[in-house]
Parts: structure tokens; C-alpha cells; sequence
């Protein structure tokens, strides 16, 4: 019996474990059990804290180490030592402890209360030991139900800008590259804050409260103060009519019209909400100002036909340009002078014509919107009087018909007088055609009972040149109750 003793004696701790002493999460922990001759061990056995674990031959292998991996590790073996007789021995318990590779991340905003439109910053913070600080992580950071960004190599993530429907809860994870190890930090809810709109203002483009016709105007409404997505719209007093409206994240806004008409003119606000309440801006007056067309030119002379020391009217005209309106005349393209109208419409310049003024002329008008000039009109002045006038009429080519004797002016009895006889009395005096031959009587006051009568009846044919190339009956019996009378075209 004493030396069998000696026998199994002498196979004391002939087995082993070999493991480490701590690891991390997620290392791989081999533990290994051997004897001195691993043939001859029959039956090999792990166990943690008591408990029998599986294993593959003489290893047992933690792949992903966590911390409920801790514990006393130890291992049986059992072999054959004597005929009939077996041996079991245990090794000795080794004691594994699993270490937490970094804390659960803490997920940090910069700023803590950020408003509509600024820039945030989520920091997923954590830290590795000092062993395993080459240890590489990626980080994912999300809201809601929505990855933000996933697999991320810096510890930070950028939102760019950040809007009140992204308040909400946020929250990040820290993992390894081998996505042994991930663990998420607590939700975190932001809460972004909306500025409301104030000092709506409304100006235009060009910037100026008068505008041409025909251009463009653009009518910008503007915030002061206010973030997020803002509904602008524009509208013209004394209308409930909205010229048009826009929403949009952004503190200005336009609204384009892009051909101003004379209907436009009139006082315009704009109102901004962005959920607070509508804010209405001061009413800008818009004048619409028209540019001067073709003006057009007119002489006060019937016919455009004047005589030696005639003061003519030269009449310039635009009745639609928006005043002040500067009017210059020509001659010959010869400036003559300028006057203005500063309520619009037209504008004269009297001339006192000679036998020189003869010609064309033409005139300007301007309005500091650009120049026009009128067609040209050509004016012809008489050198010499003529030997008949027309008395009385509203024109000079309209009145009791007079001519001139040896100095003296007579007038004409309307004895066989017609429109053949009126037709060469337009001629002569460069009235334009006949229109009627009217009773001298009616063009007042009549002539002076000392005036003579110097024809009795004219026998024109009504292709003469002047009344006195015309067959005439000298006067017998005519008062001036007969005399005759004449109107022409005078244009």
C-alpha cells in the first residue's frame, strides 16, 4: 500500500492551466490545460467558478471577452495510473478578470441651446486605457429613428445648419473597428429655438420710389431678426389681392414684376411670419413714370404759311410723358432755344419770322428718361403781303373777303359769288382747298361804311392763281350788307 502511495506521490501536479491574469472587452482569452504527457490524460474537463464549461480538447477559447467573463477558471484531468486504477487531478484556479475597454460614450452639443440656422456640434465622448489607446473606434450618431452618420471616424459630427423640426432626441455610439465592442450613450434631447421675425421692411430694385414704364421692379421684403422657414408675401393697399408669396429659410425675399405698366403705380408692404404671428412692413409709394414719345410739332399759322414780321406759335407736344419735360426747338437743326413744362403736356416758343425763317424745323422733348424728336414740319413765310385777306374769321384763312387797291382795302359783293370763286381765294392766300362761301355779314363787326366795295361780281373759273387774275364787274350797286365771304381747309 506505501508504494502505491508513493506512486500516485510521484504524479502530483502533473497537470497545469495556463491563461492571463486580466484581459479587455472583446480580446480573445485562450485558456490551455496540459500534463506532462497529454496521451496519457483519458478525460479533460474546464470549469469557471464551478461550473463545467465546454471545450475542444485541452483549450477552451473566449472569442469576445465581456466582463461576465470574470471569474475563477480551472480544469480537471483524469488518467489511467495502475491496472485498474484512475487518477483525477485538478490544477489550481486562476483567477480572470475582464476589463471594460472604455466607458459607455456621453454625448455632449455645443452649443447647449442652439438657435434656428446656427452651426451644432455632437461630440460622442469616451476614453480607452492607457494600454490600448492605439486601439481605433468609429462613431455613429443619430436622431430619432435616423442615422445621421454612421461609421465615423472622429469623435465629433457637424450639422451644418440646424432647424426647429430637428429638435428631438439624440443620441451616439462608440464601437471598434472589429465591431467587437459597441456601446451607445444616453439620448440626449435638443431643443432648437426659432427667433420670430421682426422689422419687416419692403424696399425696391432699382432703389428709388419712381420706376419707368416698361422696366423691371423687384420688391424685396426683409427681416431684422428671425430664423427658420419664413412666408413672405406682398400686397398693394386698398386691395386684399397677394401679388404673390414665398416660403423659404431665409431673412430676405423677392418678388420680380417684370413689366411696370402706368396701372402699377400705387403703395405696396409686404408682411414675414414664421409661426409667431404675421408682422406687416410700412406701405412703399411707387410713382410710375412714362417716357416721352414722338412729340409732335405745330405752327400757329394755318397751312404752315406765314409772312414777313408774322409772330408764330412753334407748339411742342407730349401729352402722356410724366413731367418735367424739357422742350427744345430747331431750325434748320439749329438750336433756336428751349422751355419747360414742369406739369407736363407741351410747351411753345414764339418766333418773329423774316423771309430767312423759312425751312424746316423740328423739336425735342426730354424728360431725363431719354430724348425724342418730333417729324420734321416745314414752315414758308411770305416776302411780300398779299393783295387779299380774309377779315375776322377765327383764322386767317376764314372771314369776309377783302383786297388791296392802290393802298387802300376794299371788299367784294357776293353777287354770282361760288365755290370756284372761293377755290382761287384759298390758292392765293395758301389756305388749302374751298369749303364753303358764306355771307361776309356774318363775320362781325362789319366793314366801315367808308370802305369801298372794289368788285361787284368775280368770273373765276377756279384754276387762278390770285383773285385778280379773274374777269370782274366794278361795283354799281353793292353795299355791305352783300360783301362775301370764305372758308378754306387752313391747314
Amino acid at each position: 500500500i506505501l508504494g502505491i502511495i508513493e506512486i500516485f506521490a510521484s504524479f502530483a501536479d502533473w497537470v497545469s492551466i495556463d491563461m492571463p491574469y486580466y484581459a479587455y472587452e472583446g480580446d480573445q482569452v485562450v485558456v490551455r490545460c496540459s500534463g506532462r504527457d497529454n496521451n496519457k490524460i483519458k478525460r479533460l474537463t474546464f470549469y469557471k467558478d464551478g461550473a463545467w464549461l465546454p471545450a475542444y480538447y485541452n483549450t477552451y477559447i473566449i472569442s469576445n471577452a465581456r466582463p461576465s467573463d470574470s471569474g475563477s477558471y480551472y480544469c480537471k484531468a483524469g488518467r489511467k495510473v495502475f491496472l485498474f486504477i484512475d487518477d483525477t487531478e485538478q490544477t489550481r484556479s486562476v483567477w480572470l478578470t475582464v476589463r471594460e475597454l472604455f466607458p459607455a460614450p456621453q454625448l455632449t452639443t455645443r452649443p447647449l441651446q442652439p438657435t434656428e440656422g446656427a452651426s451644432v456640434t455632437l461630440s460622442c465622448g469616451t476614453q480607452l486605457p492607457a494600454d490600448r489607446s492605439e486601439t481605433q473606434l468609429r462613431y455613429s450618431f443619430y436622431r430619432g429613428g435616423y442615422t445621421l452618420r454612421s461609421d465615423w471616424d472622429s469623435p465629433e459630427f457637424w450639422i451644418s445648419e440646424i432647424w426647429k423640426e430637428d429638435s428631438g432626441y439624440y443620441w451616439c455610439e462608440a464601437r471598434t473597428v472589429s465591431h467587437s465592442v459597441s456601446k451607445q450613450s444616453q439620448q440626449s434631447y435638443i431643443q432648437v429655438q426659432r427667433i420670430p421675425v421682426s422689422g419687416v421692411l419692403l424696399e425696391t430694385q432699382p432703389q428709388r420710389d419712381q420706376v419707368v414704364k416698361g422696366e423691371t421692379l423687384v420688391l424685396v421684403c426683409s427681416v431684422a431678426k428671425g430664423t427658420g422657414k419664413t412666408r413672405f408675401s406682398w400686397h398693394r393697399e386698398g386691395t386684399r389681392e397677394s401679388l404673390g408669396e414665398k416660403s423659404q429659410r431665409s431673412q430676405r425675399a423677392e418678388l420680380e414684376m417684370p413689366v411696370i405698366r402706368e396701372s402699377h403705380a400705387g403703395r405696396y408692404y409686404c408682411t414675414a411670419d414664421n409661426g409667431y404671428g404675421l408682422i406687416q412692413s410700412e406701405a412703399v409709394n411707387v410713382t410710375v413714370r412714362i417716357p416721352v414719345s414722338r412729340p409732335v410739332l405745330t405752327f400757329s399759322v394755318p397751312g404752315a404759311q406765314a409772312l414777313t414780321g408774322d409772330v408764330v406759335e412753334l407748339r411742342c407736344e407730349d401729352k402722356r410723358a410724366s413731367p418735367p419735360i424739357l422742350y427744345r426747338f430747331y431750325h434748320e437743326n439749329v438750336p433756336l432755344g428751349h422751355t419747360s413744362a414742369p406739369f407736363g403736356g407741351g410747351a411753345s416758343f414764339n418766333l418773329a419770322v423774316t423771309a430767312r425763317h423759312s425751312g424746316t424745323y423740328a423739336c425735342e422733348a426730354n424728360n431725363g428718361l431719354g430724348a425724342q424728336r418730333s417729324n420734321v414740319a416745314v414752315l414758308h413765310v411770305a416776302e411780300f403781303p398779299p393783295k387779299i385777306r380774309l377779315m375776322n374769321g377765327p383764322h386767317h384763312c376764314e372771314g369776309r373777303v377783302e383786297v388791296e387797291k392802290e393802298g387802300r382795302w376794299g371788299t367784294v359783293c357776293d353777287d354770282g359769288w361760288d365755290m370756284k370763286d372761293v377755290a382761287v381765294v384759298c390758292r392765293e392766300l395758301g389756305c388749302g382747298a374751298a369749303k364753303h362761301a358764306p355771307a361776309g355779314m356774318l363775320y362781325l363787326p362789319v366793314a366801315e361804311e367808308d370802305q369801298p366795295v372794289f368788285i361787284q361780281v368775280a368770273l373765276c373759273n377756279g384754276t387762278e392763281e390770285t383773285l385778280a387774275e379773274c374777269e370782274q364787274v366794278e361795283t354799281f350797286d353793292c353795299g355791305h350788307d352783300e360783301d362775301a365771304g370764305a372758308v378754306c381747309e387752313g391747314r
